[in-house]
């Protein structure tokens, strides 16, 4: 049975993805959330399904992609005594049944000081409905005048002195605006008819006028119908890029522009049309209809179009919701660090026997195959997705350290079985994860690109290329790491397994220091090309150049004989700080040209993870010999002498 829990373990957590590829289901009331969520929708400048304009927007809000109607009524101990909803679910609510999703508590507010503005119940208290985390709208909206009027007050602080109460401010009135932008999407169609709904937008549209003329001449206005407006405005596009009596049109509209730019005579787009029999239906409860109604707007998509590039611009959306959604149900990168975590646990179990448990080594070597298949398949559906190469920003960068950290700790373990390799890949590997999944909470991942960035030629050198070196130089930092950790728990483990530890080391940073040397020079050369000059001294670029040096440091400091076997190990831990601060550090400066992904919340974990590796260096310090021969000689010297010498620590 041990020799064959291998291949069972490895076939069971290779079935697990795979049966999630029959898509998501709809729920029992028969709501066409699949058909609903692949439609195409275009927010922020990104072209997606509405299943991940849902997904992203409740992450935002609730920092989660699933829904408790009833959270109060929930615990650890009863998670299911309230019912849970997907994301689509509930935007679909919001957007065409707004006056029920405005009592669904979707807003997460975790500061004392804002629940007491709000006049929100901190305490979980069933009969107010709240479990004192989650909140609805209609919750909030009696004090919304005075958090505006905080949230004017912590706008005009500087981000870096703000306090926490008023970063939560700025928080939940980011979260507020999406929530309103989100929810105004399909609001046209919630009227009792198309023809009217039109003409009462357009009679808005005098109003909003008189209001900026208004403004215009020094006067008030009216701020409710400009804040219509803007909210309007701000929505995500539905309008698909074509309007006969305009011509060729390849750009989405929302649907306050797409009133606005057509002609009050002419015939209305047909994705109204198709909207509002959606919402009718869903208003209606008639599932079916609403099915019928979301297949025959996809075959207008497919038929419309005024040209064959139009068409295509319409298969290509169709095709890639399809996809996306698909994407975002297998979940590969959540799945993967699940597996990274089974497999680290088996792997740590070697090491109390690693005689006996190598069926444990073999099971975690084969997890580890399946977690970078896995990640391998999602890297490249993300570039499907995106047309980009593997590494965009900060989250994607994660995601491609761990992928990459993943394969060097098992080509490690090939040459070296002696479970070391495959700790590093699934520690690395979950790591890097968890990092990717804190970053996700800020919405969506596959943002569009700053316009300094968008090309792909130098994303998938000069990024690609330095990224690996950044993977090289934390995986000798982990070896370094587990090499002071073994030695410190058994000793004999450093005589035993020193000089492969000092090999496996030496030989990432020499692909390190090549990796992270040839991706800091076409990083010039992109920035000459960009900007005009190959070199500014800009924070990130200095953090690469350090980078550079400290591997370079490592390998003359060992082969000039300036350090051993646990000098190596301990310079090989103190690259893990100087590769964070390139990363992460250099970002949360908030200057120079490469600042693209500014994370407050990211400070104390960077510093948390600082202060570790250096406990680790003084411990390695203090408390282990210089190399694996000398505490081999050390313990021989122990055991000769016998238990009358031996030191007052030792048992007697």
């Amino acid at each position: 049975m041990k020799n064959r829990l291998p291949l069972i373990l490895t076939l069971l957590f290779a079935l697990w993805p795979l049966g999630s590829l029959r898509g998501p289901k709809n729920p029992d009331s028969g709501l066409p959330v699949k058909e609903f969520g692949a439609l195409p929708v275009v927010s922020k400048g990104r072209h997606q399904p509405f299943d991940s304009l849902a997904r992203n927007t409740l992450m935002q809000l609730r920092l989660k992609q699933t829904m408790l109607l009833e959270p109060w009524n929930s615990s650890f101990w009863k998670p299911s005594a309230s019912k849970k909803i997907s994301a689509t679910e509930w935007l679909v609510e919001l957007m065409m049944k707004p006056e029920a999703g405005d009592t669904r508590p979707c807003f997460r507010v975790d500061n004392d000081d804002l629940k007491f503005l709000l006049g929100l119940p901190k305490e979980p208290d069933p009969a107010k409905q709240s479990d004192g985390k989650h909140y609805s709208w209609n919750q909030m909206a009696p004090k919304y005048d005075a958090f505006i009027h905080e949230a004017q007050r912590a706008a005009a602080i500087k981000e870096e002195l703000r306090s926490a109460y008023e970063r939560s401010v700025m928080d939940l009135s980011q979260s507020i605006s999406t929530y309103q932008s989100v929810k105004a999407t399909l609001s046209l169609f919630t009227g009792p008819n198309l023809e009217e709904s039109i003409a009462g937008y357009r009679a808005k549209f005098v109003e909003v006028q008189q209001a900026l003329n208004a403004r215009t001449n020094g006067q008030a206005g009216d701020p409710a119908i400009l804040e219509w407006a803007q909210t309007q405005l701000s929505a995500p596009l539905i309008v698909p890029p074509h309007r006969p009596e305009t011509g060729k049109d390849d750009t989405y509209q929302n649907v306050l522009n797409e009133i606005r730019l057509s002609a009050p005579s002419a015939q209305p787009h047909f994705a109204l049309a198709s909207y509002t029999a959606i919402v009718s239906a869903y208003r209606a409860g008639d599932m079916p209809a609403m099915s019928k109604a979301i297949a025959d707007y996809r075959s207008q998509l497919e038929k419309a179009g005024a040209n064959e590039e139009e068409k295509s611009i319409y298969s290509k959306d169709l095709k890639k919701g399809t996809r996306e959604q698909l994407f975002n149900f297998v979940e590969p990168f959540y799945k993967g660090m699940q597996i990274c975590a089974v497999a680290l646990l088996l792997a740590l179990a070697v090491w109390f026997a690693p005689e006996k448990l190598e069926y444990l080594r073999k099971s975690s070597m084969g997890l580890m195959t399946v977690a970078w298949v896995l990640m391998t398949v999602a890297l490249i559906m993300r570039m499907v997705l995106e047309g980009r190469p593997p590494v965009t920003n900060l989250y994607s960068s994660a995601v491609f350290i761990g992928w990459a950290a993943t394969a060097a700790g098992l080509i490690i373990e090939k040459i070296w079985p002696v479970c070391i390799g495959v700790v590093v890949s699934a520690f690395i590997g979950f790591a890097t994860l968890i990092i990717a999944h804190f970053l996700s909470l800020s919405g969506d991942t596959m943002v569009m690109l700053q316009a300094v960035l968008d090309t792909n030629f130098w994303l998938a050198t000069h990024v690609v290329v330095v990224t690996l070196g950044y993977m090289a130089t934390y995986v000798a930092g982990v070896i370094g790491i587990i090499y002071v950790v073994r030695s410190l728990v058994d000793p004999s483990s450093q005589a035993k397994l020193g000089g492969i530890f000092s090999s496996m080391v030496f030989g990432v940073v020499c692909f390190g220091v090549l990796f992270s040397f040839v991706g800091t020079v076409l990083g010039g050369i992109w920035a000459d090309q960009s900007w005009g000059r190959f070199w500014g001294w800009d924070p990130k670029e200095n953090g690469a150049l350090i980078i550079v040096l400290w591997n370079a440091l490592i390998l003359h400091a060992r082969l000039g004989g300036l350090v051993r076997e646990r000098g190596l190990m301990l310079l090989a831990i103190v690259g893990n700080i100087v590769t964070s601060w390139s990363w992460f550090g250099t970002n949360m400066l908030g200057i120079g040209l490469h600042s693209y992904g500014f994370i407050d919340a990211a400070f104390y974990g960077l510093w948390g993870f600082i202060a570790f590796n250096c406990l680790i260096v003084l411990l390695g310090r203090l408390l282990l010999p210089a190399s694996g021969a000398a505490a081999l000689k050390a313990k021989k010297s122990l055991d000769a002498a016998g238990p009358a010498k031996a030191p007052l620590s030792s048992p007697a």
